[in-house]
């Protein structure tokens, strides 16, 4: 791992390092934020569509309450790149639009493999470079992110004591985001759409919180009413709330950045 910049934030330090992913078959490129007084409990936070891991760490104004929760919050891209790493002309496709899954079709499967990424080559650097409790994990996530942060959760039921996501994509396998990215990924769609999975797990295995904003521009691709009623039929804990006249965008999440750290803090504490 070597380390690209470190800014003090907020009395902590905001750092991006660089690591050679046996996973992606990359290097790959991770913000992580490190409060001055750090409890040793971590918060993954996945990106959306077209991001990097610069995005959030910039816009999503989570490490003042990190801060003052002690949560540690780790910033990784959302897919592999460079030149050798396959992409497509769509912006919801290849590189910025990895979904989170391992890729088992055509040229995406030697590098997309982004749900090894998350859940275990990149823990494994963070856990071996800096001093944080390996039992105390949060997910959180916006957009592709927000599918990212359910569907490891439930496809790697315990590792993760806290969920929560923005305008989460919930139904992908019956959306434009998720349907056609999933069948070229994957063949299967179905294997990696939260709430068809819920539906099988039988229940959701952890403390789970969503915001939605009412007036999301992208509100019809995001399947809210599936895992809502997912959830519902499976009795599974959860906060669904649909906040009036938020969008998409970075004010919406940093609008609820603060109450999504001190759901993740009351979790992992």
């Amino acid at each position: 791992m070597k380390t690209l910049s470190e800014n003090r934030c907020f009395g902590g330090v905001q750092g991006v390092y660089a690591h050679a992913s046996d996973a992606t078959g990359t290097e790959m490129t991770f913000g992580l934020f490190r409060p001055e007084h750090a409890t040793g409990a971590v918060l993954w936070y996945l990106s959306g569509l077209t991001c990097t891991h610069e995005n959030a760490m910039t816009k999503a104004g989570l490490q003042g309450w990190a801060a003052e929760a002690g949560l540690t919050v780790v910033f990784p891209d959302t897919s592999p790149r460079g030149a050798g790493v396959p992409d497509d002309s769509n912006y919801d496709m290849g590189q910025g639009a990895g979904f989170y899954v391992d890729a088992s079709e055509g040229e995406w499967a030697q590098h997309f493999r982004m749900e090894s990424y998350i859940a275990s080559d990149l823990p494994d650097t963070v856990f071996a470079a800096f001093d944080l409790d390996q039992k105390r994990q949060g997910i959180t996530g916006h957009s592709m992110g927000g599918h990212g942060a359910l569907t490891l959760a439930l496809k790697h039921p315990g590792r993760y004591r806290s969920v929560s996501a923005f305008a989460p994509i919930c139904n992908p396998s019956d959306s434009d985001w998720g349907r056609p990215q999933l069948t070229a990924y994957t063949g299967a769609p179905a294997d990696h759409d939260a709430s068809i999975l819920l539906r099988r797990a039988g229940k959701f295995g952890a403390p789970l919180r969503i915001d939605t904003g009412t007036s999301d521009q992208f509100f019809d691709k995001l399947g809210t009413a599936a895992l809502a009623e997912a959830l519902a039929a499976t009795g599974s804990p959860s906060e669904v709330n649909l906040q009036d006249g938020y969008d998409h965008s970075y004010f919406f999440v940093a609008s609820f950045a603060e109450a999504h750290i001190a759901f993740h803090a009351d979790h992992l504490a």
